[in-house]
């Protein structure tokens, strides 16, 4: 059994289909399919449920592609303490992140990569369920996420900073803004499928509100990209401020009642082989006051 072959079987599982799964391994695709009939025969198991497609994995291939990302994921954790032992961390560090905290990443990753300049990163916008499989499935090194997310089991969890919540506007009002108030303004928001909208639509009915935005984006990108328009105020994250700003001509209003979100943090799977990678981030995380720098970002556009 070649490490090649748990490799092509990994990327079938992936792609769900022999030519695409081929295509990602750079080999063709009958040489795809006669390496994984090998595995099964050297095992001696039905691997693949075979029809004019593919159609899924038997119980006991189930059972082997687990085996073979601790296997892969093994191999890997070795390969990184081979070269922290030569001098230096190389490897790709795979990196996870919900939509609306990928704006704090670089504050992570860039001190990483300074650190560790032979280390590549990979970082994928994912949806929560998303990232708890590829955990799960050693395809993650780490994510970034909510801590509160009720679908993460057999993690560690590490807290970076509390979402807080203001109204980016050029309309008039006063020092602060009521959710009522904010209701009342034309809106541009994120899609209630995001975890960040379901949160602000619960302060707005708090408030006896509901509001009704003329825009929703599922991306933060293609929210700012209607604030620049000039005709839509929003409710934001101050952790976005890190990378978009504050448009011009608009600015920054305290919320009144309810204005923080849940936690954000680092998750690493809480299995064996730990990654090499993924704990020398973690390192720089701890060293990397996120939740200050945040904070101060929004200061400064508060005037404090």
């Amino acid at each position: 059994m070649l490490l090649r072959q748990l490799e092509y079987l990994v990327a079938l599982a992936r792609e769900r289909h022999f030519a695409r799964a081929a295509a990602a391994c750079y080999v063709s695709q009958p040489s795809l399919s006669a390496a994984i009939r090998k595995l099964e025969h050297e095992l001696d198991v039905p691997i693949v449920r075979r029809g004019r497609r593919f159609e899924g994995l038997t119980p006991e291939g189930e059972r082997v592609l687990a085996w073979a990302h601790r296997i892969l994921a093994e191999r890997d954790a070795l390969s990184q303490e081979l070269s922290a032992m030569r001098g230096g961390l190389t490897g790709t560090l795979r990196i996870g992140a919900i939509p609306t905290a990928l704006t704090a990443a670089s504050l992570l990753t860039t001190p990483f990569c300074e650190r560790h300049p032979q280390a590549r990163v990979s970082l994928d916008s994912l949806s929560s369920a998303e990232i708890t499989h590829r955990l799960a499935e050693f395809e993650l090194d780490v994510a970034l996420t909510y801590l509160d997310d009720d679908t993460l089991h057999h993690v560690r969890k590490i807290p970076l900073y509390e979402e807080r919540y203001v109204l980016l506007t050029r309309e008039p009002t006063g020092p602060t803004a009521g959710w009522a108030q904010v209701a009342a303004l034309p809106l541009c928001l994120l899609s209630p499928r995001m975890r960040n909208r379901r949160i602000i639509d619960e302060y707005f009915a708090a408030d006896g509100a509901k509001a009704a935005p003329a825009v929703e984006s599922d991306t933060v990108a293609g929210l700012y990209a209607h604030l620049a328009a000039g005709r839509w105020s929003s409710v934001i994250s101050h952790a976005w401020l890190h990378v978009f700003g504050v448009p011009e001509g608009m600015r920054v209003v305290p919320l009144e009642g309810p204005a923080h979100g849940p936690r954000v943090g680092l998750v690493v799977a809480d299995h064996e082989p730990q990654s090499v990678l993924a704990a020398a981030l973690l390192e720089v995380a701890r060293e990397t006051r996120v939740r200050d720098a945040l904070d101060d970002l929004l200061n400064t556009y508060l005037g404090k």
